[in-house]
């Protein structure tokens, strides 16, 4: 495994993202429900949005940057597949040899003007892509030493996500790593309910009321399709990963290294 470029903290990366504008989006009553999409008016709150739907994100963040951190290989690239506003790639800037080329990737190019906002107040000078893209029929992964997937492979067509990740895995470097975050579904109904039931709690305590969650939750219902954990591990297995390991779990989200 290759050093880490730098010991600097993440948990002392600078917060990028300050005072994000709260999410209220599922607040009001709506008469039919039209499925989650990820626009304007999301790209608007999503910072907020994931802090208090996803169970101890600024955690999950730490530990995805310390893991790539370790990973990254000078004079390649890192890709964020699903990047959004570009969090993880602002909190990665500092702890990673400037040499390794960031790409980011996400179909909403509201969420990359908001990453390239969020670029432009690093003093960096990285090489630093972002691209405008459908993961269902992307194929652009190449002399990658880190790929991440944070909560997105969970919103690919499940008749899509074979070629994805094989794709992925040929494209990145041996002893490259993918770091997948994903929300994961339980083969026993009695775990799955529980967990489901945990979930809610919590984003109940975070400040959500129980329409948001329900408006929310049938909005995601065709679009967010989770695999169970065994799914996602033969999947990642048969795609020429040799080694993987969970290194998150809180109940129904979970963390995963695998190495090419």
């Amino acid at each position: 495994m290759p050093p880490r470029a730098t010991s600097l903290d993440p948990s002392a990366a600078p917060a990028v993202v300050p005072d994000p504008p709260t999410d209220r989006i599922f607040a009001a009553p709506v008469e039919q429900a039209t499925d989650f999409a990820f626009d304007e008016r999301t790209a608007g709150v999503f910072d907020d949005m994931v802090s208090r739907s996803v169970p101890f994100y600024s955690e999950i963040q730490r530990m995805t940057t310390e893991l790539a951190a370790d990973f990254a290989v000078p004079g390649t690239n890192l890709y964020d597949l699903g990047c959004s506003t570009g969090t993880t790639l602002a909190l990665l800037d500092p702890l990673i040899e400037p040499s390794v080329h960031f790409i980011g990737v996400d179909n909403s190019a509201e969420m990359l003007q908001k990453a390239r906002e969020k670029f432009a107040r690093l003093q960096s000078q990285r090489p630093r892509d972002l691209l405008c893209a459908d993961l269902h029929d992307w194929t652009g992964v190449e002399n990658a030493s880190v790929v991440i997937l944070t909560l997105t492979l969970q919103f690919v067509r499940p008749s899509h996500r074979e070629r994805l990740i094989r794709t992925i895995c040929a494209g990145t470097r041996e002893q490259g790593c993918l770091i997948l975050v994903e929300k994961l579904t339980e083969a026993d109904t009695l775990f799955n309910r529980l967990f489901i039931k945990y979930y809610y709690d919590l984003k109940l305590r975070h400040g959500y009321s129980d329409l948001e969650i329900a408006q929310k939750r049938e909005a995601l219902e065709n679009v967010l399709i989770p695999y169970h954990l065994d799914e996602n591990r033969d999947l990642l297995l048969a795609a020429g990963y040799r080694k993987f390991q969970v290194f998150f779990r809180w109940y129904n989200f979970c963390g995963i290294v695998a190495v090419k």
